[in-house]
């Protein structure tokens, strides 16, 4: 049998876990270091590359002094709860990886927990030790202190730490003493990472995560706990619903470098992707034939969040996508699900809205933007917070929000989070910025990262992550401006943009095409006000003094669709279609929208 060791990577966003894998593989002689151009390996969504987060897990694998090391790559974000939970139970251990200058963020600490639960043994590692003003012995006390508060085990407090640089391509155990490769951090994964419990018996293998091949179909995923599996074999899948099911393996690969091999047979401790099964969701079990014994399926963290999706029914329907009917927009709903453990979805009584829970604006807003780039045209409501009733009190959820800020702007931002029913629990003061933590409830976050960011001038970093359920907090003001509505279908003109630009911000720019109930702008006072912006200019035959000066725009406020998401009032719909992101009012007709307001 090989020996192997199983390692997941735990790493806050742009902490260097991706540019650590690459060297890694190249230590493992997978490629060779001249491929300056090559990509990132990990991050190969687009999506993951533009915003510097991992979104899914991948896994890789490299041979090292005959040792296979598989290293399982883990999402940051705790909006993405569902991926971390599956990821952690195919490792024995696991790399905390922490900036030399920032040390242990929020999200670290969300994956961390998870895995020290689990049992995993982890080893540290310090990086970017070569920035001018990193302390990577400060860091190394708040990764202790961090474990310690986390509820770590004596031997799990044990970890050894690595230090390096990974873009530099060098980990040794002094940061002052370079070295030239990153084979110590290599030769402490394998003395130190435990390898995997071999247990002789029936095969068991929980299925936790899926692949998918245009030529094979579905692909499972997952580690083997107990005995071996082979091409050929006979065995039943035992569903998380308790139904037990009789297939056959037609093949079994295991992993290889970036991709799988064809394989004869999987020891226990390995991970590998079967191929042939027919019908099979993650957190199924593959046991034996005759006498099956099902692990326990995966525990998944519940939604605290949820959106109307609903298809595009705006006078620009189907201009820009490719998909835009009811048919297309569930099918395509239906097949996030089996890979998206954390989201739900539920029919509406309408024939074509649904509503999507998931575990967050960013969880949501990720899978919106993903089905936007494949051609899909589609509506979402404003984000709804989750209410639950526990012992009859209502309960809403409750994050921990972490804003990492200049002294100047320290108290603008406690305002804003006090006002939105925010209590500070901690406050760091670290060089000339300051660490501040805050419980804030689910409902506050939303709209508040582009408020915050204006505040500091783009200097704050925001993270929070979900705690718990807690009493209801009492209402919280959102946006107090009212929407500026484009009255008729038309194109916007300068002439009578320039004309209203005292009422408010504008969204859209000169020559631009709107329909009747789109907001064009943002009022400065709280009530929606109709306008027209494609009124032009009357041209007569008369001359005078100052009728012929020049048209004055300040140009428009373009909206990530984050931020339309946040910006939005429930009676307002973002439209997304592949080529923009408009929003309107979901009664377009102004008369009827002032009777809809009166009854």
């Amino acid at each position: 049998m090989q020996n192997i060791r199983n390692i997941a990577i735990i790493a806050h966003v742009d902490h260097g876990k991706t540019t650590l894998v690459d060297k890694m593989l190249m230590a493992g002689h997978l490629f060779r270091d001249n491929q300056q151009t090559r990509d990132l390996m990990l991050d190969n969504n687009d999506l993951e590359r533009e915003r510097g987060i991992t979104i899914l897990s991948k896994n890789v694998s490299i041979n090292y002094k005959d040792v296979k090391i598989n290293i399982i790559d883990t999402p940051g974000h705790s909006d993405f709860g569902g991926e971390v939970e599956r990821v952690l139970n195919m490792a024995d251990g696991c790399l905390l990886l922490v900036d030399a200058f920032e040390g242990p963020m929020p999200q670290t600490r969300f994956v961390l927990e998870k895995a020290l639960q689990i049992g995993l043994k982890p080893i540290v590692v310090v990086n970017k030790v070569d920035k001018p003003n990193c302390r990577p012995e400060e860091v190394y006390e708040m990764v202790f202190d961090l474990m310690f508060s986390l509820g770590a085990t004596e031997d799990q407090l044990d970890f050894p730490v690595v230090y390096g640089s990974a873009k530099m391509g060098w980990m040794g155990e002094d940061w002052n003493k370079p070295t030239d490769n990153i084979n110590y951090l290599l030769d402490k994964i394998i003395e130190v990472i435990p390898a995997p419990h071999v247990q002789e018996g029936t095969p068991q293998m929980l299925i936790t995560s899926l692949d998918y091949s245009n030529y094979t179909g579905r692909i499972a995923v997952g580690r083997i706990h107990r005995g071996h599996l082979e091409e050929g074999m006979a065995v039943t899948v035992a569903h998380r619903d308790g139904t037990m099911e009789k297939t056959k393996i037609k093949e079994i690969h295991s992993f290889e470098g970036m991709g799988h091999s064809k394989a004869d047979r999987i020891e226990c401790g390995d991970l590998c992707a079967i191929i042939g099964l027919d019908r099979f969701e993650i957190g199924d079990t593959i046991c034996d034939a005759e006498n099956p014994e099902p692990l326990p399926p995966i525990k998944i963290d519940e939604p605290t969040m949820s959106m109307l999706f609903t298809i595009n029914n705006s006078p620009f329907f189907g201009r820009e996508g490719k998909y835009c009917t009811s048919r297309q927009i569930e099918e395509r709903l239906q097949k996030e699900l089996q890979k998206n453990l954390a989201l739900q979805v539920a029919k509406t009584d309408g024939f074509d809205s649904w509503v999507v829970y998931g575990r967050g604006v960013l969880h949501l807003s990720v899978l919106i933007e993903t089905m936007r780039r494949e051609g899909y045209e589609l509506q979402v409501g404003q984000p709804q917070v989750i209410y639950k009733e526990i012992d009859g009190v209502k309960c809403e959820p409750i994050e921990e929000l972490t804003i990492n800020t200049p002294e100047e702007f320290s108290s603008k931002l406690i305002d804003m989070v006090t006002r939105r029913k925010g209590e500070m629990t901690s406050m760091q003061t670290q060089g000339d910025r300051v660490n501040i933590v805050f419980n804030i409830p689910s409902r506050g976050i939303i709209g508040f990262r582009t408020n915050a960011l204006t505040a500091s001038q783009g200097e704050a970093i925001i993270a929070h992550r979900f705690k718990d359920y807690e009493p209801y907090k009492g209402d919280i003001d959102r946006r107090q401006n009212g929407s500026m509505i484009a009255l008729e279908d038309g194109t916007v003109y300068a002439y009578a943009i320039d004309k209203l630009q005292d009422r408010g911000r504008f969204f859209v720019s000169s020559q631009e095409k709107v329909y009747a109930g789109q907001i064009v702008g943002e009022h400065i006072h709280e009530n929606d006000l109709v306008v027209n912006v494609s009124k032009a200019k009357q041209l007569t035959n008369v001359r005078a003094s100052g009728t012929d000066e020049k048209a004055h725009i300040i140009p428009p406020v373009i909206f990530s669709l984050e931020e339309a998401l946040e910006w939005i009032k429930e009676d307002e719909y973002v439209e997304v279609t592949p080529q923009s992101i408009r929003m309107r009012k979901v009664i377009l007709d102004h008369l009827a929208r002032k009777r809809a307001v009166r009854e």
